[in-house]
């Protein structure tokens, strides 16, 4: 296949873009390098991808209209895996303005692009954010998400919403994966596994909120990447029992579809910092807080639909994934 993965640069993008390389696809990734976190992990990352004569690698921004536009005319993609955006549940009460621009404009030019194109199956990233004050769990695709705490879940969850307009109105087939809690090698440094690690290497606090009464469906991004290949290959079709008299939100009676993909075992935020201790062979100074703005004291990823659709269910243990964190963050930083 020819493939376009956006947000190339960025930790599951770039993770995508090398798994595809390797089963001898082209890959034209596309990523804005943002200083949002280390744009020198981010070129790293990159420097990774270039060894394969198979990438091509372009400089773009999706709120760019027009370089967009040039991108989809001068290329003819198969499939197209849309992982930009501007992420961070935290950061979206203090810049809302980056998850306009980002999750919601530049969203629409890479529908846009896709439309225009005929592209037989785009593919792009939700969150398990969109559950936002949803409390019944698991979590289930089949389950309406219209209360959204952070402007972060709410893009993706317009997203959603977009993406089922243009299988409506141009018969374009989209699936949206709702992604929970990814962790691993080559990590993102905003996230708790990453801070942690730092922080207790470093001799500092770490920052545990809600006083440790968390927790969380953590993914390991082999996974993630691993559902993200299989669906790719399945391309969504109209639903023949769905019912505009009693919808569900998962599917439709276009080629749309939503799937979670979570590890379906959430664990204690505490077992999580000891997983880490365990791996660095070090205790953690604790620093408990209150719930932050945003958050929400548990995610719990039903995974039914994955597993009965392409026959995967995540499964890797979270002591087996943290240590390989642990392991990739001690060589990276040596």
């Amino acid at each position: 296949m020819n493939v376009l993965v956006t947000g190339a640069a960025g930790f599951i993008g770039s993770a995508l873009s090398l798994r595809l390389l390797k089963e001898g696809h082209a890959v034209c990734g596309i990523d804005n390098l943002n200083d949002y976190y280390d744009v020198n992990l981010k070129k790293d990352r990159l420097t990774i991808l270039n060894k394969f004569p198979g990438f091509d690698f372009q400089p773009t921004d999706l709120a760019d209209r027009n370089k967009i536009e040039k991108l989809f005319a001068d290329n003819s993609f198969d499939c197209v895996v849309n992982l930009a955006a501007q992420a961070g549940v935290r950061y979206s009460i203090e810049n809302p303005a980056a998850y306009v621009d980002s999750n919601l404009v530049g969203f629409g030019n890479i529908l846009e692009g896709c439309r225009h194109s005929k592209v037989k199956h785009f593919v792009y990233a939700s969150s398990s954010s969109v559950y936002g004050l949803n409390t019944l769990m698991p979590y289930s695709v089949h389950h309406n998400v219209d209360h959204p705490i952070s402007l972060y879940a709410a893009s993706k969850k317009a997203n959603e919403l977009m993406a089922h307009t243009y299988s409506y109105l141009y018969q374009l087939p989209t699936t949206g994966l709702r992604f929970f809690t990814v962790y691993g090698p080559w990590g993102r440094p905003d996230m708790a596994f990453f801070m942690f690690t730092k922080a207790i290497i470093d001799n500092k606090p770490i920052k545990v909120f809600n006083n440790g009464n968390m927790q969380r469906d953590f993914t390991y991004i082999d996974d993630i990447i691993e559902g993200v290949i299989r669906v790719m290959k399945k391309i969504p079709e109209a639903d023949p029992e769905w019912s505009s008299d009693s919808p569900s939100p998962s599917s439709s009676c276009v080629p749309y579809k939503l799937y979670n993909i979570g590890n379906n075992q959430p664990v204690e935020l505490m077992e999580f910092v000891h997983a880490i201790e365990d791996a660095i062979g070090k205790k953690a100074v604790i620093d408990y807080l209150p719930m932050q703005p945003g958050d929400v004291p548990a995610t719990y990823a039903d995974v039914d639909d994955l597993i009965g659709d392409i026959g995967f269910k995540p499964s890797t243990s979270i002591q087996s994934g943290i240590r390989n964190f642990v392991d990739w963050y001690l060589g990276y930083y040596a």
